[in-house]
């Protein structure tokens, strides 16, 4: 099979309490990454402000989209030619609120946004009490590249994964922020490893490559762990990143999907009328 090279920028970074510095600094990395011959980059979620959702009631304030963060990405990607997932927005829509995922292409057009679906709400994490779930998925199609994007809890749910690969998906970025919690025990487990395995098997079931970009820093009673990392089609993780920020750039060839389905015929063995239950 002939190959299919894509050059992935990943932006793993800490936040500080201003939002500017914040996006600045989002900016510059991305501007790195392009330097390193990323095709696409990918910012973590919320990258623009501390995690706020950590707390009750934070006083953390969305912004419309379009809006002053989300200029300031298309223009990033139209300077830098790079294709940008934008990590993630605290976007306002009229009395709504949403954690929101922009695609931007080289022009720095906006070629997907997608509102995550699956929110969650548990000590340190009450994103319910800030936003509501968006009620579809999306794929962004540039000449690069068809870029599926999901955020952060939804990398715990196969349906997602599946629906972006039957949308046309080459890979499947997601946007994160996790990590652990002062306070809490991991009683079940290995959070981390629980977290990195699963997304790992996304992209062996759907054949498609898998991008996580998670956080890093301590933020209060939360430690994010970084982690971020890209897994091929078939299960190898090609980059992991330590717990330091910074950007890390990986190639990947996306001509290998072809070769596992056509092996492992994932999707045309498929059986959808006899998945009637989850959808119950």
């Amino acid at each position: 099979m002939p190959r299919r090279r894509l050059t992935i920028g990943l932006v793993q970074m800490s936040m500080a309490e201003d939002r500017e510095s914040n996006v600045q600094k989002a900016l510059a990395y991305v501007a790195e990454a392009a330097k390193k011959g990323a095709d696409v980059v990918c910012l973590p979620e919320l990258f623009s402000m501390r995690y706020f959702p950590s707390s009750r009631r934070s006083g953390a304030e969305p912004e419309p989209v379009p809006g002053k963060t989300s200029r300031a990405l298309g223009e990033c990607a139209r300077r830098n030619q790079v294709v940008l997932v934008g990590g993630s927005i605290f976007e306002a829509a009229g009395n709504s609120s949403f954690n929101t995922c922009l695609v931007f292409d080289r022009t720095g057009k906006v070629s997907s946004k997608y509102r995550k679906v699956h929110i969650p709400q548990d000590d340190h994490y009450y994103e319910q009490d800030y936003f509501e779930p968006g009620k579809k998925y999306a794929v962004a199609r540039t000449p690069a590249g068809t870029f599926g994007t999901l955020i952060c809890f939804d990398q715990w749910y196969p349906e997602p994964a599946r629906v972006e690969r039957l949308m046309g998906a080459d890979v499947i970025f997601y946007p994160t922020a996790i990590g652990w919690v002062k306070g809490i025990e991991p009683i079940e487990g290995d959070w981390k490893e629980a977290w990195e395995s699963v997304q790992v098997g996304h992209a062996v079931a759907n054949s498609v490559v898998v991008c996580a970009v998670n956080r890093v820093g301590r933020e209060g009673d939360s430690n994010f762990w970084g982690g971020s990392f890209v897994a091929d089609q078939f299960g190898k993780v090609l980059l992991r990143a330590d717990d330091d920020e910074g950007v890390h750039t990986v190639d990947c060839d996306l001509g290998l999907g072809r070769v596992v389905e056509e092996g492992w015929g994932f999707m045309r063995n498929r059986k959808p009328s006899s998945y009637r239950a989850i959808a119950k």
